[in-house]
């Protein structure tokens, strides 16, 4: 276990939850009720006060104070209106970006080398060289797949510069092959990749996230579905999960369309918080590269520090890393790290937008960084969490009908549960002034900021009972 790090109130941030009103208050449906003239609004829960809200907790345009357990779908690394991001965020450097943002691709600023080195490649994953910076984790994703598919090609044509053929280039223009050619992402059941086009097809977690949309026809393959506690089904987790990485191999061999690259997440998170052991993981990259075929490792969910790591993937002890590891959410910032030169494609233009990420983004992304370092926040997120999953533990023997496979142990606050009650307690608990987050069907999903420490994991717990022995007290 971690040693916890004992650290006292952050400066400002309120000492507990505080309710005024149900939720969403008066206020925020109104406000609501506006918006939703002019924008979609029915996804809405409560309309935030972001400038009283402070470090773990949110605020409410009803004066609400809730410690925020979901982080903007754990987006927020280091907490509302934290001083550091506010200094960067004020500083000539950013307002320049935002006011002058280039298009970095033609027109990058004097200093984007020294922003990029002194910021994300300080923190690349073992093995990365590179990055190509995103505006999202789906473009970020979608980015990864069009290298793969170059990739692929330039592989084929056995010289990665190679000029096209006149076929090349005008079948391309009619969406036909050679120039199109016939190639697949390999993605896996349950996972998510975002809602653009190839990122949707990569997507396997709700229909609700697919239906009326075009779907390339490309494969997925079984991830591992884990029975807990780990511990009592040592044997057939091995057994299951031997199983889908011969299922996975069949597909990479056998599917009717090439396969250019696997995409996959080290903790499956819209999907239902599924995870797999680092030997899966390992065994994955051995026959990704048995076969020739490319692993992209999705962190925009589980990256900058969220598993007691800064990226989740280095759980898995690699010896050979992956090719890619896109990234975005915590990080502020978006993009994919590589290693291998031969992901940068052979001519200019071909991987290339308007902005090629956000300079502004990547500045905030090195005021991030610089906070994880100054407070040891992987660290302290790693210790936090084994001492709220061993609390958690305690909890789920004392309500087994409302905590059911417990996981996320050695992983930092990246830590859920499924319950057939799930979305009556995620209500319950935001009456009592804590913002949980669901996955899948059934999970309850905890997404903290790194900054979230034992203090706030006991004001968690307490309000956990109280909701789980009401819940208990209704069915009886």
């Amino acid at each position: 276990m971690a040693p916890l790090i004992e650290i006292g109130t952050l400066p400002g941030e309120p000492s507990g939850p505080r309710m005024h009103t149900d939720l969403p208050g008066p206020k925020s449906k109104a406000a609501a009720a506006e918006l939703d003239a002019l924008f979609d609004a029915r996804a809405v829960q409560v309309v935030a006060d972001y400038e009283s809200s402070c470090g773990n907790y949110l605020v409410d345009v009803d004066g609400n104070i809730m410690l925020d357990l979901y982080a903007q779908i754990a987006s927020i690394p280091v907490g509302y209106n934290n001083a550091g991001l506010k200094a960067a965020a004020s500083s000539p450097a950013m307002i320049s970006s935002l006011i002058n943002r280039p298009a970095t691709g033609n027109f990058p600023q004097h200093d984007w080398a020294a922003i990029l080195q002194s910021g994300m490649m300080r923190v690349a994953p073992k093995g990365m060289t590179q990055v190509f910076t995103a505006v999202s984790g789906a473009d970020a994703n979608e980015l990864a797949f069009k290298a793969a598919f170059m990739w692929k090609c330039q592989k084929r044509r056995g010289d990665y510069h190679a000029e096209f053929s006149t076929l090349e280039s005008s079948s391309v223009m009619e969406n036909q092959s050679p120039g199109s050619p016939h190639l697949s992402i390999l993605s896996f059941k349950k996972g998510f990749h975002g809602r653009s086009l190839g990122a949707l097809s990569a997507t396997r977690s709700k229909s609700i996230h697919k239906l009326d949309v075009p779907a390339f026809d490309w494969p997925q393959a079984p991830f591992p579905s884990l029975r807990y506690p780990l511990e009592q089904y040592e044997k057939e987790n091995r057994q299951h999960e031997q199983d889908c990485i011969r299922a996975t191999e069949r597909l990479l061999v056998e599917w009717h369309t090439p396969i250019a690259a696997i995409i996959i997440e080290p903790i499956q998170s819209e999907g239902g918080d599924n995870h797999a052991s680092p030997n899966f993981f390992r065994e994955l990259r051995a026959i990704t590269r048995k076969h020739e075929v490319l692993m992209i490792v999705d962190e925009v969910q589980t990256g900058v520090g969220a598993t007691g790591k800064f990226w989740a993937h280095e759980h898995w002890d690699l010896q050979d890393p992956p090719d890619m590891v896109t990234f975005s959410k915590k990080a502020q910032a978006a993009g994919y790290f590589f290693g291998n030169p031969h992901l940068r494609p052979n001519l200019p233009y071909r991987q290339f937008n308007t902005w090629m990420g956000d300079p502004a983004r990547a500045l905030l992304f090195k005021a991030i960084i610089d906070e994880l370092e100054k407070g040891d926040l992987v660290r302290n997120t790693a210790a936090t969490g084994d001492y709220l999953f061993g609390r958690l533990e305690k909890m789920a023997k004392l309500y087994p009908n409302h905590m059911a496979n417990l996981r996320g142990r050695g992983q930092g606050t990246f830590i859920a549960w499924d319950s057939p009650q799930r979305d009556l307690l995620i209500k319950l608990a935001r009456k009592e002034g804590v913002c949980l987050g669901g996955s899948g069907q059934q999970a309850i999903r905890l997404r903290p900021m790194l900054i979230f420490r034992r203090q706030h994991a006991d004001i968690f717990i307490t309000v956990l009972e109280k909701v789980l022995r009401s819940i208990n007290l209704v069915q009886v």
